[in-house]
């Protein structure tokens, strides 16, 4: 065989090992399956390595620190921010609580594998440490969310109080009894569910199974309810259908793929609400579906779908009750543009599910330039304003009711074009005087 018939032979070959391996990865063969688990952990023992926060996007604002911008127009109180943060060891993943002027009032760090030192199976890795849901007690004590881990419960000196490796994310929301609603999911992919025990029509292969997570003050489990079987239950997977294509954009797979629904929130009704609500009862449960691009208020005890709604949403979160009749919905309105410039950036929508009403809460003509295409959380004042997440940018901010930016607060970048990523800030009605009689508290510290 000639040089060139020889290097014809070889070209030939790649060719063809490429062409197998684009048909291997798009229709999901054999090992398809191996080589993604194999990249993930690969990722996994990468950040494990690394000095860095697990969450990094571009950096949009040249700004760090906080902006009192209109300070008489602010809610009092402290604000709770949950991101990685710089350390003599490198960035890790802890909670700030800070003042208007940004001083930390107090602060909660994590090593990597502190939370959840045994937990290294299942969708979430320990060693990535990405911190999303959080939920401040008035002692100090802390809920914190490991993506795709689980919750553990800390006090104000940081120390574990109990962790629950359920592969909860996103959010925690409190009830009225002191339990806890939050999203959690599978730790194997999985086909079936009891309901569904030969598998869902129109699902093939093994997906992440999202669950309702109902969690007792102590952290034991008290309920799990599989967002699937409410949907087939209820005649809404017609929703998974509209939303997974095989040309739903580029380099996404060519079917359903491993996360259908990602379920991204959850939050009861109070009893105290209840009455300002026609269509729903005190308990139900406000559920967001990102990926389906649906909300659904759900009757957790026959599991029964009261409303739903996916009109002129995109990829949203954080859904809240609101009083009177309203449900505020943190609109990411993703358009595939680094900035949100084709569809004029992220929004919260107020519906009002017994009168088919929608109002565009933010931004107004007035409102700064704010955009976040996945993640984002907001926040409804007591005062009125508005306090949001715009959480690649790294950014915390307050607006009046009529759109305008009152105070900021910016994370400081990690790179010349990198910043961390700001999962969640939180308005808490807490005073210096306050965190002083914490355990911990820096105050206490000094003395």
């Amino acid at each position: 065989m000639s040089t060139s018939e020889r290097s014809v032979f070889i070209l030939s070959l790649a060719v063809l090992a490429y062409l197998i391996g684009f048909a291997t990865r798009w229709h999901g063969w054999f090992p398809n399956t191996l080589l993604e688990q194999a990249s993930k952990q690969a990722t996994a023992l990468s950040a494990s390595w690394s000095s860095g926060p697990a969450e990094l996007d571009d950096q949009v604002y040249d700004r760090s620190g906080a902006r009192p911008l209109r300070p008489d127009s602010m809610q009092p109180g402290l604000t709770l921010l949950t991101s990685a943060w710089p350390s003599e060891d490198g960035w890790e993943p802890g909670l700030n609580l800070v003042d208007a002027d940004g001083t930390v009032v107090h602060r909660w760090r994590f090593e990597k594998t502190t939370l959840f030192p045994d937990s290294s199976e299942g969708r979430g890795n320990p060693t990535l440490a990405s911190l999303h849901g959080t939920y401040l007690f008035p002692n100090g004590d802390a809920l914190v969310n490991v993506e795709y881990v689980g919750t553990a419960r800390v006090d104000a000196c940081g120390e574990v109080q109990w962790r629950l490796p359920t592969g909860s994310h996103h959010a925690i929301a409190r009830a009225e009894d002191g339990s806890f609603w939050i999203p959690g999911t599978t730790q194997s992919l999985r086909r079936t569910t009891e309901q569904h025990s030969e598998g869902f029509p129109g699902i093939e292969d093994p997906i992440w199974l999202d669950q309702i997570l109902h969690i007792a003050g102590d952290g034991t489990v008290i309920e799990k309810i599989n967002v699937l079987d409410v949907l087939y239950a209820n005649d809404l997977e017609r929703h998974i259908f509209k939303a997974f294509k095989p040309h739903r954009s580029p380099g996404v797979e060519k079917d359903i793929g491993v996360d259908v629904t990602h379920l991204n929130d959850v939050e009861p009704l109070s009893a105290a609400l209840a009455s300002e609500y026609p269509l729903f009862e005190a308990g139900d449960l406000l559920v967001s579906l990102r990926y389906l691009d649906l909300v659904l208020v759900l009757d957790p005890q026959p599991r029964t779908v009261k409303w739903h709604t996916t009109t002129g949403l995109i990829q949203q979160h954080d859904p809240d009750f609101l009083g009177d009749g309203w449900i505020g919905i943190f609109n990411n309105n993703r358009d595939y543009s680094a900035r949100g410039s084709v569809l004029g950036g992220s929004q919260v929508v107020a519906v009002q599910p017994h009168t088919d009403s929608t109002d565009i809460r933010f931004p107004t003509s007035r409102s700064d330039s704010f955009f976040t295409d996945a993640q984002g959380k907001w926040q409804q004042l007591a005062n009125g304003n508005m306090l949001l997440t715009e959480a690649r940018a790294g950014r915390v901010v307050e607006v009046s009711p009529d759109g305008r930016t009152v105070w900021e607060w910016v994370q400081e970048p990690y790179s010349n074009s990198q910043v961390p990523v700001v999962s969640k800030g939180t308005r808490y009605n807490l005073t210096d005087a306050d965190v002083a009689d914490w355990s911990c508290s820096p105050n206490k510290l000094r003395k």
